[in-house]
């Protein structure tokens, strides 16, 4: 087995925790005092090698700590097989097994990494991570501090025609663009053509009468969507096989052009994304428009104009939006994480603007922005909640794990870790139900408990 990956951080944690990772490109990490130690990738816990790899990851993780570990910690989602084994492992080890939310997790890396022992706000955009009101997340601006988080916005609601398949064909995600921007009509003229008509009138209708459509922020989506939308993808073979299409469309079209125009393509897409008419800070739980702005430039003739102007219309939206955050909060730092920042056209534009504004930029570094380096920002709350005695299900929901203060709204949230207890079946999230059955588990968590008396 290959030895972890050993990182030194700026400041100790407060705790040692053991955290078994994300569903996708699982790894488990153990914080220990400055050290964080990062298993090998084991895949996606869809498979029963990538469970078993895990299981041997947290035996071998749980021989190295210094100590006593002090807490495990896992996604929210109840199905993934880390969930159960983190559960399994802290019954036998007596130690609490905390649920953090994925996208608060995705912007801890950032914290765990750089040493921030204050608040700070950022954007965590990815595929796909469980929410704290039971929906698809994936595209959300947070205010994050130790343990505690605040959902300050979000990406527009886009429906998930078919549940799952719809990730896996952009197509659809193109079909939920045109039905969100009031274009139903044309799903099956545009369409039918391409994946038969049967086909674009299922999906229309589904998108007509709403079941099996769970709705979604995840900003990997309208990626899909948009790549969709302008040919570039119809059904992927590989995961982000639409986006980079997108990108790489976007790419060539800001390099071709002369370098008299280079000024002029830097400012394709400035006004996009923009909402003029608001000075102040967004509210909490405020949803980013692309009505406004979206459907024009995906209609642009020009595909790789239309994808520039698509990336540099989201990008204006996205620093425009962490900015208010940041003045309202008193902030100078604004966090990027979730694997759609391995876009570079994100990953440049979006701290240039934000430079522009004064502000600092931070992405993570030793472990990526994507699920690979997850594992790191959940035990770096789950450390502060124990510090803090922030867990549990004292002023929380114990269905969810989380506590949640909905305003009049009823949009924004307030999260802290909770417990591990159940979680409502969630639509649109992936999960598998557990490849190790219940005794394979209850085997390592007796082993590895052997291991720490």
């Amino acid at each position: 087995m290959n030895e972890p990956l050993a990182i030194a951080l700026p400041r100790r944690a407060p705790a040692r925790v053991l955290a078994l990772g994300a569903f996708l490109k699982n790894t488990a990490c153990l914080l220990d005092g400055d050290r964080a130690w990062l298993s090998p990738l084991h895949g996606d816990l869809g498979t029963p090698a990538a469970c078993a790899a895990l299981e041997a990851s947290a035996r071998s993780l749980l021989a190295r700590a210094a100590g006593r570990i002090d807490a495990l910690a896992h996604d929210l989602h109840p199905d993934f097989h880390s969930t159960r084994l983190a559960a399994a492992l802290a019954q036998r080890l007596g130690v609490p097994a905390l649920a953090v939310q994925h996208h608060h997790a995705h912007l801890a890396v950032v914290q765990a990494e750089q040493g921030g022992c204050g608040p700070l706000v950022g954007w965590a955009l990815d595929g796909v991570g469980l929410g704290s009101d039971g929906q698809a997340w994936g595209g959300e601006l947070l205010w994050v501090d130790g343990a505690r988080w605040q959902r300050l916005a979000h990406l527009p609601v886009l429906a998930l025609p078919g549940g799952d398949a719809a990730a896996r064909e952009p197509w659809r995600m193109a079909a939920a663009a045109l039905h969100a921007f009031g274009r139903t009509d044309a799903i099956e003229p545009r369409f039918a053509p391409v994946v038969g008509a049967a086909a674009a009138r299922v999906v229309r209708r589904l998108l007509e009468r709403g079941p099996n459509c769970p709705a979604t922020t995840a900003a990997g989506r309208w990626f899909d969507a948009a790549a969709g939308w302008l040919s570039l993808s119809v059904r992927q073979g590989a995961e982000a096989e639409a986006a980079i299409a997108l990108e790489r469309a976007a790419t060539a079209w800001l390099g071709g052009l002369r370098d008299e125009d280079r000024d002029e393509g830097r400012d394709e897409g400035r006004d996009e994304g923009r909402d003029e008419g608001r000075d102040e800070p967004a509210p909490h739980g405020a949803t980013l428009a692309f009505a406004d702005w979206l459907p024009a430039v995906l209609d642009d003739a020009d595909l790789g104009r239309a994808a520039a102007r698509f990336h540099l219309g989201l990008a204006t939206a996205l620093a425009d939006a962490a900015a208010q955050a940041a003045q309202a909060h008193a902030i100078g730092q604004v966090a990027l994480a979730g694997g759609c920042f391995f876009n570079r056209l994100l990953a440049e534009r979006v701290p240039g603007m934000l430079s522009a504004r004064g502000l600092q930029a931070l992405l993570p570094r030793a472990v990526g922005c994507g699920d690979a380096g997850l594992a790191l920002g959940q035990a770096w709350v789950a450390a502060h909640a124990l510090e803090r005695g922030e867990y549990g299900a004292s002023a929380g929901s114990a269905s969810s794990g989380v506590s949640e203060v909905s305003e009049v709204s009823g949009v924004s949230e307030v999260g802290e870790v909770g417990e591990v207890g159940g979680v409502s079946e969630v639509s649109g999230v992936s999960g598998v139900s557990g490849v190790s059955e219940a005794g394979e588990v209850s085997e390592i968590a007796a082993a590895a408990a052997a291991g720490q008396g």
